[in-house]
């Protein structure tokens, strides 16, 4: 059986599309369609049932992609690892958001550098760098949105904890009683926030008083870098990561307005393609980013 046939097959199953299948391998759609039409002739059987939306696998196609799957990514690997010993540098595509991958992620990813490594890094939203990934167009995409179906494969990075904040001169406003109720401070307090739907006060507000804040933005930067500089500076309360406010924090440039006994989390994951762990330089990269997330 042919391997070409059997790697545009596995990459169909994991894609659940024709059209990204043909993507990921840069071919045409109509010769990704061609050469499944030629393997389900080969096999006599169906392995793809067409619909509107993509493919859905038949139980030939689930049997052969699982038995197949495998042995096609230790072949790459193989491959993979050969290259690796004629090429001095490979490149690694990075793609998540701006500020945990400029203090997180590339100061842990830094040293391989020195090992032959190339780092190439992009910023986007969960869903941007998701469809990137998907896209064949970065290698890695840490996000905090957990990806469905088979073409993707997500990892859990680090959870997150996120701070209520404020310049000092707000909190000097502020009593125990209204910092017990979280409407009363935002009634009190403009809100610095990276998008006009407040998507981090709110999570916060719905984990801590179990409402949804009645506010509007007095300040919106699409940074959280920014967002923080702006608090500081006295432009009113945000939602931050702690791990972006802990020095400004220790400094006494902000303050924690609330600490609740179980802090709001959010889940970073380290995604890649499947079976793309079987490039050596890729999982490199991310067993790097692994280990340097445990003392996250």
């Amino acid at each position: 059986m042919d391997l070409a046939l059997l790697r545009t097959f596995v990459t169909v199953h994991r894609a659940g599309s024709f059209t990204r299948a043909a993507a990921l391998l840069g071919l045409s759609q109509p010769a990704v369609t061609g050469q499944i039409r030629t393997l389900e002739r080969q096999l006599g059987r169906p392995l793809f049932l067409r619909q509107a939306r993509g493919v859905t696998p038949t139980t030939i196609g689930d049997e052969l992609a699982h038995r197949a799957a495998p042995h096609l990514d230790a072949l790459l690997e193989i491959a993979e690892a050969e290259l690796d010993g004629e090429s001095a540098v490979r490149t690694v595509h990075l793609t998540g958001p701006p500020e945990f991958t400029a203090l997180r992620a590339l100061p842990a990813l830094t040293p391989l550098t020195g090992q032959g490594l190339a780092l190439r890094t992009s910023f986007g939203t969960a869903e941007e760098s998701l469809d990137g990934l998907a896209a064949g167009r970065h290698d890695i995409a840490i996000t905090t949105a957990r990806p469905r179906g088979g073409l993707l494969s997500a990892t859990a990075l680090c959870d997150e904890e996120h701070v209520l904040v404020a310049a000092p001169r707000w909190a000097a406003h502020l009593g125990p009683e209204e910092l017990r109720e979280g409407h009363v401070v935002l009634e009190q307090l403009p809100v610095v926030e990276v998008h006009e739907t407040l998507p981090l006060v709110s999570r916060y507000w719905h984990s801590v008083f179990e409402s949804r804040p009645a506010a509007s933005g007095a300040v919106i930067a699409p940074d959280l870098r920014a967002v923080l500089e702006a608090t500081a500076a006295g432009a009113g309360l945000a939602v931050l990561p702690r791990y972006l406010c802990e020095e400004a924090l220790a400094q006494g440039r902000l303050v924690a307005l609330l600490e609740p006994a179980v802090p709001p989390l959010r889940t970073y994951f380290l995604v890649v393609r499947t079976g793309t762990l079987a490039h050596p330089h890729v999982a490199r990269a991310h067993e790097c980013l692994l280990r340097a997330a445990a003392g996250w």
